[in-house]
């Protein structure tokens, strides 16, 4: 038989194997300039039609990263709480929230953009430096630099990436509690067909965001219901670190 090189399609296939994972590269460039603290920030919960958005910034320290840092959505439920409470052990931390309301009143990047800011603000000292996911710099006092899939390049966004989602699941955990039938302890607030479904019998909660399509036509066939007078807000706009 006679061996020859792999085909491209098949060398590409095994290029793909290898995983790129996030890096400490730009922390450490801009500590060896002087600059620190250095923070990483990332939000959880743009896609669902339930819940508030949780954005988190952290600051990592460079003698005690926790192994296996990674985006969040490459990520198993379980490996992320364990990877959680090692960054919350390690590392400066500070959550921020942005609710249904001021999603509704502002759009959906808007009130995004406002809780990574004020995830910033609330960390115990202001950093020097931030790195933020995505393609928009934040209103902080110091500068900002946006990374695209920033996620799976830089840890210490990789990191806030799992404090935002873990703190949002827990959030969408106990949420589920106070309203049964929905199925927020599984989708997370997602567009799932079960919550769709829940949608259409149970009419939207105070939890819910209005200004996303499905969530109007439930609620336009509902009306303003028992539900949405009688309910308190849950989900206050706060920070904690």
């Amino acid at each position: 038989m006679i061996r020859g090189k792999a085909p491209p399609s098949a060398a590409k296939a095994r290029k793909t194997v290898l995983a790129v994972m996030p890096t400490f590269t730009r922390e450490r460039a801009l500590r060896k300039r002087g600059v620190w603290p250095v923070a990483g920030c990332d939000e959880a919960g743009r896609g669902p039609l339930a819940g508030p958005v949780v954005a988190a910034a952290v600051v990592l320290d460079p003698k005690r990263i926790p192994q296996g840092l990674d985006d969040s959505k490459k990520l198993t439920p379980g490996r992320r709480e364990q990877l959680f409470e090692q960054i919350c052990a390690t590392a400066a931390f500070a959550v921020a929230f942005a609710s249904p309301a001021r999603i509704d009143r502002d759009n959906i990047l808007r009130a995004s953009l406002w809780a990574l800011a004020r995830a910033v603000h609330a960390l115990p000292e202001m950093p020097k430096h931030v790195l933020v996911d995505g393609r928009d710099k934040l209103d902080t006092p110091c500068d900002c630099e946006a990374v695209i899939g920033g996620d799976a390049l830089v840890l210490s966004i990789a990191a806030a990436s799992i404090i935002a989602k873990v703190s949002r699941d827990r959030l969408m955990c106990k949420l589920a509690l106070d309203h049964p039938g929905y199925g927020f302890e599984s989708h997370m607030g997602y567009g799932v067909p079960a919550h769709l479904d829940a949608l259409d019998r149970l009419g939207p909660t105070v939890h819910h965001r209005r200004s996303f399509a499905p969530v109007m036509a439930a609620h336009e066939k509902h009306g303003t219901g028992a539900t949405l007078l009688r309910e308190t807000p849950f989900i206050v706009e706060a920070a904690a670190s």
